[in-house]
């Protein structure tokens, strides 16, 4: 018994001995590899296959392409890195960080109206969502990237959507949901001819299946995905898919096919170095040979498996340290770049300024003396200019006068024009009304031989009164005298006849009703009516003397 025990003892420390050589070779390839891998991989996807071993290494070289995105002044870049570094810290459980680095890539792609950047960033936000068991907000930005990749037109991007939708349903038990996300994304996968793709879908189908206990359509399905990964040469993928296919026929009780797999699943994962892998794949052997019945081989995988996760725990825990230092650094190195280039900034624009001042001042100084000088010659020359004002305003005041003087001549001969006009026509009309007068009493004699030539005399002596007052003549002179009042008159009142007008201007220049009513040929009566009349036309109220009212308008 004592020497069964020792030959185990002996066979842990050989088994411990071994491990370590092992493992310190294994650290010593994967070192100088991911030395190898930094020069070889540029591209944002490339570097999110080497984190899944190295996250270290790809978080230097996501480090070298920020701070290029930083000294380039290239947004588009920056928000790519910081997508990146979203996405390596989720990969590495640290969901708090990834969460932070997603938003300031959100900001930047918003800025840049880079529709199909911030699909993919909402996409892997929906996903960081899923970790956090925050699954409303996850679909939201889910639908938030399909949208945007629908808009563009993305076939892949779309598909990549709808995989991760399915996923989330299948999380929450929504099989029939998860199953029609997941045919939807198989689907464009094959249109678009993405192998990769289609590949884990099938991994996603096999996986959705296997929760039900459809442990055939589970095999078929991963056993798809698993060529599919061997056709595009996803070695990472194919170990993951291999260990789901030993697991589906241990669930079945196919023991001797699950242990070919699992070893098969393992040795991939050595040859990649795949710690984690290897440690998981180990456990599954051990399960494996326990119900079949294997102790010892189970023994010997659990103990393996064991020192795998140990070691799983090592190196993790050495690489969080190197990530979280090259992250550090990467922040370090932009802020100081940032800082660099700010005072770079204040630098250039200090000295842009104190020249900007020089010349300022430079031109101030001969603008100054430009305009003392410009100041003198226009004091000069204004003075000179107010002198000449001042002369021409004078001779124009003295015309002025001359002009005022003339008018108020001409004013006053066109008054006594007009008064002069007026009493010749009344004296003629005055004249001709004894006259008419006078021969309607002959008209009244018995002498018939001259009753019809008189007759004829009194009707044209009446025609004279009434029309052969020369109005034209009057009213010009009329209007040289008032001018513009009866077109003032006309916008007041637009319905005034003529001989409302001619009763006005006889009103205007104040003559007495006698006087009117023989310059109208009419009668008191008449006037008194006309007079009336014109009242009414022109709204005045009672008691409101017309020919004053006529005399306020000038």
């Amino acid at each position: 018994m004592l020497t069964l025990k020792f030959t185990r003892r002996l066979f842990t420390a050989k088994m411990r001995i071994s491990y370590n050589i092992i493992f310190s070779t294994f650290f010593l390839v994967q070192f100088f590899f991911s030395q190898l891998t930094t020069a070889q991989v540029d591209s944002f996807k490339e570097i999110r296959v080497l984190s899944q071993n190295y996250p270290d290494s790809a978080i230097t070289l996501v480090k070298k392409h920020y701070a290029k995105a930083i000294n380039d002044r290239d947004l588009l870049l920056q928000g790519n890195c910081l997508q990146t570094i979203g996405w390596l810290c989720v990969n590495q459980g640290h969901y708090a960080q990834a969460q932070d680095y997603y938003f300031q890539a959100d900001r930047i792609y918003t800025q840049l109206n880079a529709k199909q950047a911030l699909g993919s960033n909402w996409s892997d936000i929906g996903e960081l969502n899923i970790f956090n068991k925050q699954h409303q907000l996850a679909k939201e930005y889910f639908n938030k990237a399909l949208q945007t990749f629908k808009s563009e037109n993305d076939r892949n991007g779309e598909a990549s959507v709808l995989g991760n939708m399915g996923h989330l349903f299948e999380k929450e038990g929504h099989y029939d949901s998860a199953f029609v996300y997941q045919k939807q994304a198989l689907a464009i996968y094959r249109e678009q001819t993405n192998r990769n793709g289609e590949a884990k879908i099938h991994e996603n189908l096999g996986s959705i299946y296997e929760d039900l206990g459809k442990y055939d359509s589970a095999y078929v399905h991963f056993e798809k995905a698993r060529n599919l990964y061997q056709e595009t040469q996803d070695n990472y993928g194919r170990i993951v898919v291999i260990n789901n296919m030993g697991d589906i026929f241990r669930k079945t009780n196919k023991y001797p096919e699950s242990i070919q797999l699992t070893q098969l699943a393992f040795r991939l994962a050595e040859n990649l170095g795949d710690v984690y892998q290897m440690a998981s794949t180990t456990k599954d052997l051990s399960k494996t040979y326990a119900l079949s019945g294997q102790m010892d081989s189970a023994y010997f995988y659990a103990e393996r498996s064991r020192k795998l996760v140990l070691e799983l725990y090592s190196v993790d825990g050495a690489r969080h340290t190197a990530f979280f230092q090259a992250l550090y650094d990467m922040n370090q190195k932009a802020e100081e770049i940032e800082e660099l280039q700010t005072n770079k900034r204040i630098n250039s624009i200090l000295l842009l300024g104190t020249i900007v001042v020089l010349i300022l001042l430079s031109v101030l100084s001969y603008v100054l003396y430009s305009r003392q000088k410009i100041r003198i010659k226009t004091q000069i020359a204004e003075s000179r200019k107010q002198e000449a004002e001042r002369e021409l305003a004078e001779i124009a005041l003295k015309n002025q006068l001359l002009e005022d003087k003339q008018l108020k001549q001409e004013l006053t001969l066109k008054e006594k024009e007009l008064t002069s006009h007026t009493l010749n026509l009344i004296r003629s009309n005055q004249f001709l009304e004894e006259l008419r007068d006078e021969l309607k009493a002959l008209v009244k004699d018995d002498r018939r031989d001259q009753k019809k030539p008189m007759q004829r005399l009194v009707q044209q002596i009446n025609e004279h009164i009434t029309q052969g007052i020369h109005w034209k003549e009057f009213m010009g002179t009329f209007e040289r005298v008032h001018h513009s009042f009866f077109e003032k008159l006309i916008k007041l009142f637009p319905d005034l006849t003529a001989a409302d007008m001619r009763l006005i201007a006889l009103l205007k220049i104040n003559l007495n009703n006698t006087d009117i009513a023989i310059l109208l040929g009419i009668s008191q009566d008449s006037l008194r009516v006309a007079r009336h009349r014109l009242r009414k036309k022109l709204k005045l109220e009672q008691g409101e003397d017309l020919a004053g009212y006529l005399l306020s308008i000038s």
